[in-house]
């Protein structure tokens, strides 16, 4: 991964492949006008104050996002200066907000392939700021490459490959970070943990699924675990049988790869909450009996980001030494037709003893998921949260970028809102109205997989949510819409598998060992 690190060094002094510098529309002058962001105080005055002017000549109007490059004047040891629209500028003794930074840092970094090293001078005022720009910087350099004939080999070579032969950022240097400030310090060992994790998440989604079937899962999780100290176990095909775990064996039922539910477990000394994550992890979803159509299976691959967000996420704790025990579930399988398949009308005995009728195949997230958590509730945590691209009736509801948020409790259902907002990730709160109940109803099972099509989200949260223990608190995250990014890239978030929820996660949990969870 990109490597990082906080300088006091000054800009035209720096040995660098470019100076990124932040720009913003509007300030004191008339609307419109470019103005050079604080960080960029050094190159402006390399400039003679009029830097602004430059980049206005070549076009750049401080629209987020937008990058603009030009040479350095003499005397820098840089030879280009790279300016990164940060949209309108914040009224006076205002400052640039976090996800502001994060994103900007991204689009710099991802524009920035193939460079060595490139200096960050963008506006820090405090390590919050620091921590924002190293998150966006690392996400942004992302590139998954593997597959590329000049890729990776064996993930190890991280020279060659990424877009148009280049390889990712290789170091960015933050400027304007205090190196010796523990705050500084902290923030930038954070960004680094959560963000090597998250991006190894978006490779586990990247990754094609005849090389991430659920064995091959559970043995990168087993990997992970014996490398950060954290306890494994995973139920085989037999394990889940003799356990009665018929959910994950019914969407299995039909591959020639064997399903599995994998429990990791984080445990701090003094952890005074336990939290449970659960993940979908459908390592392919061709919609089973009830086959997707061409169109709608390309991506499917990308069904287990669940699974891959609550993985990323127990690493990351355990990497930073939260004080909270965090058990995370990853229910594994591959939903394929065969002669073996479960078909539509079949009933389904769970692991909770409930009956389910299986009215659409294509509805088996939610299958894999009631499984796991009722196996999660046995440990009775303080509260449990799973993540899943569970429904395209959420992506209708809320777009490609923001996932939604159910829960059977409104103040935690706020609280996991407000983390995720604080993390930088688009959420929003959504209903589990109880009338929708009804339309699962099942003259054969105790209830169907299936309910009224309208307001289809809200029917697959009002499905997990008897599957949960009493008394338990739970939050439901659908990211079927941000999960995977199949158009151009934007800030920090590339084409392909993105990490959603991951960062959201590791907030609730910060949240909860601060004590600060709702």
């Amino acid at each position: 991964m990109t490597a990082l690190t906080l300088s006091t060094a000054a800009a035209p002094g720096l040995r660098a492949d470019a100076i990124v510098v932040g720009v913003a529309k509007g300030g004191s002058a008339k609307s419109g006008d470019l103005v050079v962001a604080p960080g960029a105080e050094a190159v402006d005055k390399a400039y003679d104050g009029g830097l602004a002017g430059v980049l206005e000549t070549l076009g750049a109007s401080g629209g987020e996002g937008e990058v603009t490059k030009l040479p350095t004047p003499s005397g820098f040891k840089a030879p280009v200066v790279l300016a990164v629209g940060l949209g309108a500028q914040p009224d006076k003794d205002a400052s640039f907000g976090t996800e502001t930074l994060r994103r900007a840092a991204g689009a710099a970094a991802r524009a920035l392939a193939g460079s060595k090293k490139a200096a960050f001078a963008l506006p820090v005022t405090d390590a919050a700021d620091a921590g924002a720009i190293a998150e966006g910087a690392l996400l942004g350099a992302y590139a998954f490459d593997v597959y590329k004939e000049n890729g990776k080999k064996d993930g190890k070579d991280a020279k060659k490959g990424a877009k148009n032969g280049k390889a990712p950022l290789a170091e960015v240097a933050l400027l304007g970070g205090k190196p010796r400030d523990k705050a500084y310090k902290a923030a930038v060992e954070r960004a680094s943990a959560v963000c090597e994790e998250l991006n190894r998440a978006r490779d586990l989604v990247n990754t094609p699924p005849n090389d991430l079937n659920p064995e091959a899962f559970a043995a990168v999780a087993q990997a992970a675990a014996k490398e950060h100290g954290i306890k494994v176990q995973v139920l085989d095909e037999k394990a889940l049988e003799k356990g009665g775990y018929g959910g994950i064996l019914g969407v299995g039922a039909g591959s020639a790869s064997a399903p599995r539910l994998v429990k990791l477990s984080y445990t701090s000394s003094k952890a005074k909450k336990h939290l449970a994550f659960v993940g979908k992890g459908i390592t392919y979803d061709s919609g089973g009996i009830s086959l997707k159509p061409a169109g709608h299976n390309e991506t499917m691959k990308c069904d287990m980001s669940g699974a891959a967000a609550v993985f990323a996420a127990v690493v990351a704790a355990a990497r930073l030494g939260l004080e909270v025990n965090v058990t995370g579930w990853l229910a594994l399988a591959e939903n394929m037709p065969s002669g073996s398949a479960t078909r539509p009308g079949d009933v389904l005995r769970m692991y909770s003893g409930k009956t389910v009728e299986v009215l659409n195949t294509d509805a088996e997230g939610r299958l894999v998921l009631a499984d796991a958590l009722w196996k999660a509730s046995e440990d009775k945590p303080d509260a449990i949260i799973d993540v899943a691209t569970l429904t395209g009736a959420m992506v209708l509801a809320l777009g490609n970028r923001t996932f939604g948020v159910m829960a059977n409790d409104d103040a935690f259902r706020s609280a996991v809102v407000e983390a995720a907002e604080e993390a930088g990730e688009a959420s929003w709160p959504m209903p589990l109205p109880d009338h929708l109940k009804k339309g699962m109803d099942s003259p054969t099972a105790d209830i169907a997989n299936m309910g009224e099509r309208m307001g289809g989200g809200l029917v697959a949260g009002l499905f997990l949510k008897e599957f949960v223990g009493e008394g338990i608190t739970w939050a439901h995250l659908d990211i079927a819409g941000p999960a995977f990014n199949e158009s151009g890239p934007f800030g920090y978030t590339p084409k392909g598998g993105t990490g959603s929820a991951v960062r959201t996660l590791v907030r609730v949990a910060e949240l909860a060992a601060s004590g600060d969870l709702g």
